[in-house]
Order: C-alpha cells, then sequence, then structure tokens
C-alpha cells in the first residue's frame, strides 16, 4: 500500500517495460531501416565534407607556399619591400618634379614673332621682332633691322609683361602675341606695309 491505496497492476514498473520491449521488438525491422539510412546519410555527408575539406587544404597549401615554393610570409615580406620601395621613389620622383616644375617657370616658352620690312628699298620681310617669355611674364624682346647697308639687333628686358623703354609698333604686337601664345607654339604675324623705324 503506497499513500493509503493498493498498486495495481498497471503502477508496477516491470509492466511498463514489458510494454515498451514489446514496442521495440516489434518494430526493430524498421528502427534499424531508419538507422542504416541515417548512418548512410551521415557517411555521405561525411566523404562530401572530407573531400571539400581536402580541396580547402590543397588551395591553402597553394596560397601559402606562394610562387617558387616560399612561404606566404616570405612572398608578403617581398611585396611590402617592394610597395614600400616603390613609395621611396614616387616621394622621390614629386620632389624632382616639384623642382622641374619651379625650374619650366623659369624658361622662355612662349613666343611672339612679328615679321616686316622697314625699309622700301629692301625686298621681303626680312626684319624682326622677337618676344620670349617664361611663364611670369619675365624674358627679352629682340629686334633685328635689314637694309641693304646692313643689319642692326636691338634688345629689351621684359619684368611681368613690361618692358624697358619704349616699344615699336612691331615690338609691342611682338609682345602682346608672346603672352598671350600656348606653351611651346609660337604666335606668328607678318606685316607687308612697311612699319615705322625702331628708335636705336
Amino acid at each position: 500500500m503506497v499513500e493509503g491505496r493498493l498498486l495495481d497492476s498497471t503502477d508496477r514498473p516491470e509492466v511498463h517495460l514489458i510494454d515498451l520491449n514489446a514496442l521495440v521488438t516489434t518494430n526493430i525491422g524498421l528502427a534499424v531501416v531508419g538507422l542504416a539510412a541515417v548512418a548512410l546519410v551521415a557517411v555521405v555527408v561525411a566523404i562530401l565534407l572530407l573531400r571539400r575539406v581536402k580541396r580547402l587544404e590543397a588551395r591553402l597549401g597553394l596560397l601559402t607556399r606562394g610562387e617558387d615554393g616560399r612561404s606566404l610570409e616570405s612572398v608578403l615580406g617581398a611585396h611590402l619591400d617592394k610597395v614600400l620601395a616603390m613609395s621611396r621613389a614616387v616621394d622621390d620622383l614629386g620632389r624632382r618634379t616639384s623642382s622641374l616644375e619651379l625650374s619650366a617657370r623659369s624658361a622662355l616658352q612662349r613666343v611672339g614673332i612679328v615679321r616686316y620690312n622697314p625699309f622700301e628699298e629692301t625686298g621681303g620681310n626680312q626684319s624682326f621682332a622677337l618676344a620670349l617669355l617664361d611663364a611670369d611674364d619675365h624674358g627679352i624682346i629682340v629686334s633685328s633691322l635689314h637694309a641693304r647697308s646692313g643689319t642692326r639687333v636691338y634688345a629689351k628686358a621684359v619684368t611681368s609683361g613690361r618692358p624697358a623703354g619704349a616699344l615699336s609698333e612691331e615690338e609691342a604686337e611682338a609682345l602682346r602675341l608672346a603672352r598671350g601664345a600656348t606653351k611651346g607654339r609660337p604666335a606668328i604675324a607678318e606685316h607687308a606695309i612697311a612699319g615705322p623705324v625702331p628708335s636705336a
């Protein structure tokens, strides 16, 4: 008697055990087939995973071996050395470029020329006024007057686009052409009519 009542046959643990054994015995074939199917699926999944791991290991081996059999660390170290060397070269090139840009500003890079004939007795436009300027409009104006008796050459300095002295009409035009010229391309004008002779 437990807690004032009698145990009946359904309260006995042996009865439940017998019922479970009977259930397993009657369905043992089904349970074996189910477990075999689960085991087969597990084996297939394990094989697929093993093949995938082998492929990943092969790819990782190629990656870590590097080109000519070196380790990934040595390959990355070599690339880092190349990057640092390239960075130093670029910095050096930047410094040299800055220096060249400063030098280029003072190079004579804009040209204006006017060819003309100041004297009626000479043929062709043998005389000229030539203006040579840098990027800041500093430079010179060279004039050549050609006559039968000889050729005279004059030179005048130009600072910030302003000449040191009076200019003839052709010299002023040559200076204007030079100031408007595209860098590296000379601006040229020809005068067929005789102009005034510039003063010495």
